[in-house]
């Protein structure tokens, strides 16, 4: 039985065998084998070493363990260590950055009451929070956190605020009444408290009905603990690449081994060639340099109000398609604010509120009096919905401290979710007055008279009353708050009571919203032209939710909007068939918010979610990039989530899609600056081997290319400024390849060039009768050929177009490349080590000349296609 709501108090007090007195000492036992204890559970973590472990499944790192333990075996010791190196070195970065991933568990066990009053034996005791049982009798007031989800079963004023759960900000009036209005949300059900929510007000008695995993929070634990992370799309691509390119790199390497063995060489040296061709072809700094690239990435967005915890989030933002965000406090400014106010037929501007008009003045005295919210220099201290009463006043210079001291309050009766009033008295004027505010239906039922513009007091008609019913409802339907306000003059003798509250004179009605962000609607029509749609997800009610997106633009004629109850109902294949239309789910449950997801990510859609509670962290995990709040989120939610935005702001994440969209446009330049300058070494060893030429480079001279001259300028490509309107451009698909057939064929003749060059240096050497000048004169043509190469894989244009300066990165990259080169070729120490051969002048010359022909090649051709 889920549904404690809509049952009575005497119902449940007779299923958990309890009573007003609380549990009997002697079933504690009982209850304990049966419910267990009130905490949440968690999965065992994998360790450290597990962790780093598994970092060695990838195909291209066994490739390379293979190789390193040929290497050892042919005593080529020093291949043997520098490829280890590098594998231990991603190894460690994948178990660092998985270490810091989910901790999310721990927030949500540290958000319980560690203690709880109870009423057990009849007597009232306190016991820690883990032993309490469903048919316990919990005592809670003002500051506590809910143990426990509970049925309200007295209440005294008690206001429980349950943000955390439903995303609601304001706090929650708590009744005891029995609610058979058929299946409600967490957020509908008003006689329930639940765990690890806040009460904020009042005091009250509660019956313990679910502890432990079977709360609310312990669903959200669960949908948490079973929720599965989605492997980002450059994850996907780099892991579809790498077992590609490793089938290739083997049937390659198996195909030039045997024709090795096939003109008579030995089966170790045609190991050992085979080895240099497979270390040719695997890009072994590739996951260093794309972690390198994302970090730089994350650093650059960390400026920008958004903070990475998960580094592949940044690629990831750059093919999101779809962004579910929440309402309050991303779009709109999550504080209340007065827009519209009604006086004497007439609906009023906030702005354009005149205190010479003596209603419109008599309307905001009235609010300030009958409210207890101040603004002192700024910092506002009350209830939102009081606060921007407050708020208002001070815009047309009413300062509510100044009006309190003139009128200062003599009695009060306290809102109550029953009334739906809130009254105060005062002297005005030498008269005592009653000042109500409340629901306007509770207000107009009430009223005897209502009040004009001249200040007469008129027997209210039906005229009147429909009146103020009409612009009740178009203030509501444009997602407005309303407030209704009215006096009535008492005696001065009078004590006031519940009875008081009636034959009123109505003043006028108040409306309010939390507003959207200024910058809420330019941002909303950037993701539109960037080719994501928004989705607005909140847990609030949907005329509220439906006003705000209409006016920031995500709720366009035609879309559809949902509730959490219509969201249950549907299948999984219908709200597939359905979510394209959605613009705006309102009253959503933590389960509802995973399916939404789910059904983008069952499109084929890359999805962003945003939130800041408690109810939001398995969507938030779920998501293809999980966005929480940094000043309203809760640490679970931040724990949950890829990313923070630390200003709260939609309009960040926008700016953070164009970061991402640029930084995958430098990976992929990144990746085809090293499979290029791969593709040439492997092409130039494929050739020796057809031709029956020496062994034109040793695994070292390959192994120093790809870790030590190639990691620079990628790096720097990495670095590469937009050269474009990137929010232009559409998100690309997720299942796109990373390599398609353009950037393999631009790869294959850029490859192919290097190689041509390559081949001419090793001949320009081998014709002096010299292998070993001929092989030291390919590796430092490949090397320096690559070096210059990294200038043309900076972008589309020329590097005219381009700039030359703008990415002074790649002139650093280039510069300490060819340091690194010219050492081991000029330091005599280093020769043996690198099997380099004694150069001439001459040589240095050839080398440098035809290094830099094809990147003089590529240029032009830039030049010809993209510049002119």
């Amino acid at each position: 039985m889920k549904d404690f709501y809509s049952k009575s108090k005497e119902f449940l007090m007779e299923h958990f065998n309890t009573s007003p007195d609380g549990l009997k000492s002697k079933d504690l036992e009982g209850l304990k084998g049966k419910y267990g204890e009130n905490v949440l559970n968690s999965k065992e973590k994998k360790t450290a070493f597990k962790i780093f472990l598994e970092q060695f499944k990838d195909f291209l790192v066994i490739i390379l363990l293979v190789a390193a333990a040929i290497s050892f075996i042919s005593g080529n010791k020093e291949s043997t260590i520098v490829i280890l190196a590098v594998i231990t070195m991603n190894a460690i970065l994948g178990t660092v950055q998985h270490m810091k991933a989910e901790e999310s568990l721990e927030s949500l066990k540290k958000m319980s009451s560690p203690r709880a009053r109870v009423m057990r034996d009849g007597r009232k005791q306190e016991i820690d929070s883990s032993e309490l049982l469903p048919g316990d009798i919990v005592l809670v007031e003002a500051g506590d956190v809910v143990p426990s989800d509970a049925r309200v079963i007295e209440s005294y004023s008690l206001m429980v605020n349950e943000s955390s759960l439903t995303g609601e900000s304001e706090s929650v009036e708590k009744i005891t009444d029995i609610l058979d209005d058929g299946k409600l949300t967490v957020g509908d059900q008003k006689n329930m408290v639940f765990s690890g929510s806040l009460v904020t007000y009042g005091r009250g008695k509660l019956l313990v009905t679910a502890i432990g995993m079977d709360t609310e929070l312990g669903k959200i634990a669960s949908l948490l603990d079973n929720t599965e992370e989605s492997a980002t799309p450059l994850q996907k691509s780099l892991e579809k690449f790498g077992k590609k390119l490793s089938v290739a790199i083997i049937v390659l390497c198996i195909v030039v081994f045997f024709m090795s063995i096939a003109r008579g060489i030995n089966t170790l040296d045609s190991l050992m060639f085979a080895v240099a061709l497979a270390v040719a072809a695997i890009p072994e700094a590739l996951g260093s340099i794309v972690t390198i690239v994302l970090a730089i990435g994350t650093q650059k967005m960390a400026k920008e109000n958004a903070i990475i915890k998960k580094l592949h989030s940044v690629e990831s933002l750059g093919c999101v398609s779809v962004i579910c965000s929440d309402k309050t406090g991303t779009l709109t400014q999550n504080k209340m604010t007065v827009k519209k106010i009604y006086v004497d037929g007439k609906i009023v501007e906030s702005e354009k509120i005149s205190l010479d008009n003596p209603l419109e003045k008599e309307l905001l005295r009235s609010a300030l009096l009958c409210s207890d919210a101040v603004n002192h220099d700024g910092q506002e201290i009350g209830d939102p919905t009081e606060v921007a009463l407050v708020n208002v006043g001070h815009l047309h210079n009413m300062k509510e401290v100044k009006v309190r001291e003139k009128y200062p309050r003599m009695e009060e009766l306290p809102f109550d979710s029953e009334r739906k009033l809130m009254s105060t008295t005062h002297e005005i004027d030498g008269k005592y007055y009653l000042i109500t505010k409340g629901a306007p239906d509770v207000v107009i039922d009430r009223a005897k008279y209502i009040i004009k513009a001249n200040g007469e007091y008129k027997e209210i008609e039906t005229k009147d009353i429909e009146d103020i019913k009409k612009a009740n409802i178009k203030l509501s339907e444009s997602g407005l708050r309303v407030l209704a306000f009215a006096i009535k003059e008492i005696d001065r003798q009078e004590k006031i009571n519940f009875d008081s509250e009636n034959e009123f004179a109505i003043v006028g009605l108040i409306s309010m919203i939390d507003p959207p962000r200024e910058e809420s609607k330019k941002a909303v029509e950037d993701c539109i032209k960037a080719g994501i749609k928004p989705v607005m997800i909140t847990g609030d009610y949907k005329v509220t939710a439906k006003a705000i997106a209409k006016e920031i633009g995500i709720y366009k004629d035609g879309d559809e909007t949902l509730n959490g109850v219509e969201v249950e109902a549907m299948s999984d294949e219908e709200l597939i068939k359905h979510v394209p239309n959605i613009s705006v789910y309102a009253r959503v449950s933590p389960e509802h918010k995973i399916r939404i997801i789910s059904a983008w990510q069952n499109l084929g859609k890359i999805c962003a979610m945003t939130g800041d509670g408690v109810n939001d962290a398995p969507a938030l995990k779920k998501a293809d990039v999980g966005i929480a709040m940094g000043i309203t989120g809760t640490e679970v939610s931040k724990d949950a989530a890829s990313m923070i935005l630390t200003d709260d702001n939609f309009s960040t994440i926008i700016k953070s899609v164009v970061t991402g969209r640029n930084l995958y446009a430098n990976i992929k330049n990144s990746i085809r600056f090293l499979l290029s300058g791969n593709t040439a070494g492997i092409l130039a060893v494929f050739y020796a081997s057809l031709m029956g030429l020496p062994v034109i480079f040793a695994p070292v001279h390959l192994l120093f290319i790809n870790l030590l001259t190639d990691s620079l300028p990628a790096i720097a490509i990495g670095m590469e400024p937009s050269h474009g309107d990137v929010l232009n451009e559409k998100p690309r698909e997720a299942n796109a390849p990373l390599l398609d057939k353009k950037l393999s064929s631009r790869i294959l003749m850029e490859g192919l060039l290097i190689a041509i060059v390559t081949m001419l240096a090793f001949y320009l050497g081998y014709s002096k009768g010299n292998a070993a000048l001929g092989s030291t004169m390919a590796f430092s043509t490949l090397c320096l050929g690559r070096l210059f190469h990294g200038f043309s894989c900076r972008g589309n244009g020329s590097v005219f177009k381009l700039g030359i300066t703008s990415n002074m990165f790649s002139i650093y990259a280039f510069v300490l490349g060819a340091i690194l080169l010219y050492v081991v070729l000029l330091v005599p120490s280093l020769h043996e080590m690198f099997a380099i051969a004694d150069l001439t002048g001459k040589n240095f010359l050839e080398i440098n000349v035809l290094a830099f022909i094809p990147t003089l090649i590529i240029q032009i051709l830039k030049f010809i296609k993209y510049d002119r």
